[in-house]
């Protein structure tokens, strides 16, 4: 009876999400063609906020001491879900934006959203002149005070684990003395996974942590400043999946998986 429930409430909502964000989207979209995206950021942040409820989420933001919510930076993230940009939009309490593939923005609706709000497109074929656009746009959104939100996986964990970063993000916030805010995204993967339709009830803890300054930076110490943002990001990710916190209803078959894969007790 338990898991007939869950299923039903993951259908609803889904569907609830679904009209909500197929209905609001455009509006914001049609919007933005005559007001500057910052002078109505409330109602997108109300938007992300309504998103993150409607799929049945608690958020929790916790700062670090060290984090310094008033420069502009890379918020460096792990990657779990289509809620993801949703959560960390409700959580940067700057304005952010973020480095989207370029292809994304013929999605329907999202794309449309993303395109509109300003988000740096990043080209699915590197050629140079693509990459030369992407690090010139990416210098313009920063030198006028818009911090940008970065996937360095550049995909979605299927196991829950934090996998190996790109340097792409790294080199660009060296090269143009970027800071770097490493955030993790807790409990997403016990919220939804990739792969599987179900949403169970769970609380999506963002930690926001200390802010790293990267001028002074040479190209040499890219792989070290990647390793040491993965390593933070990844540690409260990992002790909560060897503590299983809060699974939210986990069907058998699927708590046998996780448990064979080591993300369990």
């Amino acid at each position: 009876m338990k898991q007939a429930w869950l299923a039903f409430r993951s259908a609803i909502l889904w569907i609830f999400s679904g009209l909500h964000f197929f209905i609001v989207a455009p509006l914001l979209v049609f919007l933005g063609i005559f007001l500057d995206s910052r002078k109505h950021d409330w109602l997108q942040r109300t938007f992300c906020r309504r998103i993150v409820f409607l799929s049945g989420a608690q958020i929790e933001v916790h700062r670090s001491p060290g984090f310094d919510a008033s420069r502009t930076a890379f918020f460096v993230s792990n990657h779990v879900n289509l809620f993801d940009p949703f959560m960390l939009y409700s959580a940067i309490p700057q304005f952010v934006r973020g480095w989207e593939l370029e292809s994304h923005f013929k999605i329907p609706a999202y794309g449309w959203l993303m395109k509109r709000f300003g988000n740096v497109p990043v080209p699915d074929i590197r050629r140079p002149s693509d990459l030369k656009r992407m690090w010139r746009l990416t210098q313009d959104a920063v030198d006028r005070g818009t911090s940008l939100i970065i996937f360095p996986e550049a995909k979605r964990t299927r196991d829950g684990h934090v996998d190996q970063f790109q340097d792409g993000g790294f080199r660009v916030a060296q090269q143009l003395g970027i800071p770097i805010v490493p955030v993790s995204l807790v409990g997403s993967f016990q919220h939804h996974r990739t792969g599987h339709w179900m949403i169970w009830p769970a609380k999506v803890t963002v930690i926001l942590h200390d802010t790293i300054d990267t001028k002074g930076l040479t190209k040499e110490d890219v792989p070290a400043l990647r390793e040491r943002v993965r390593e933070i990001i990844s540690a409260p990710v990992e002790e909560s999946l060897r503590r299983g916190v809060n699974w939210g209803g986990t069907p058998p078959h699927l708590m046998h998986e996780y448990q064979n894969k080591g993300l369990t007790k």
